[in-house]
């Protein structure tokens, strides 16, 4: 049991690095292309339509790669709650499925703009528009997850994780508040591939995944002798 909840812990570092790459590939590291200009948002999806397809399917299935990982952190909620109630556990559980869906489905219409390299500029920049919208301006769920996981952990009686992992996703989940800005500006630090949108948010979402690896890495010590 230990041996493969060691092994899910693991998926989340792997999510990062895989949809990462698919970024690389279609182009939106390093330097992320902003909302402002249409032309330069069509020509990006319609020069080389197979390389961003391509790019953004490498990210679709990067993303899902944290299923694993998302589904040990809910496991370890509900040992930190030892009721026949496990609400922070079930929350969790429902929100991070939540947040995996809003992380995929733009990647496979980012793709889906450039499927087709004669298709209307002003159609491309509508799907641009709207994947991006959708991938960084959701975080509803994400706060909502960050929320339990730390409240699960304050309230944990063993300590499986260590209380300032509890805060860490407190600070997380403030961080993502400035993302719904994106809908009100084309330009500076609060557009979609600004630093208090893009980077802030991609930042400490990395910084999640990465942390919670570790942390559910320390919780799976107690797993020790459990039948695998």
């Amino acid at each position: 049991m230990k041996k493969i909840a060691d092994y899910a812990a693991l998926t989340g570092p792997l999510a990062v690095v895989v949809t990462l790459i698919g970024w690389l590939v279609a182009g939106f590291l390093p330097v992320p292309i902003g909302p402002g200009n249409q032309a330069d948002v069509a020509s990006m999806f319609l020069d080389d339509a197979t390389r961003v397809r391509a790019g953004f399917l490498i990210g679709s299935v990067g993303v899902v790669l944290m299923i694993p990982q998302l589904a040990l952190i809910s496991l370890h909620l509900r040992r930190m709650e030892p009721t026949s109630f496990p609400l922070l556990a079930v929350i969790q559980g429902i929100a991070a499925t939540t947040t995996v869906l809003i992380n995929m489905f733009p990647h496979l219409i980012f793709a889906l703009a450039g499927f087709r390299d004669d298709r209307d500029p002003s159609e491309v920049v509508l799907l641009v528009d709207l994947a991006w919208l959708l991938l960084f301006c959701g975080i509803t769920p994400f706060i909502v997850q960050n929320v339990a996981v730390g409240v699960a952990i304050l309230r944990d009686p063993a300590g499986l994780m260590p209380r300032w992992v509890a805060f860490l996703n407190f600070f997380i989940a403030f961080s993502f508040l400035p993302d719904p800005l994106a809908y009100f500006f084309k330009s500076g630090p609060f557009a979609w591939n600004g630093i208090f949108v893009f980077w802030l948010a991609l930042t400490t979402y990395c910084i999640f995944l990465l942390v919670m690896s570790w942390a559910c890495r320390q919780a799976n010590k107690s797993l020790e002798g459990a039948s695998s």
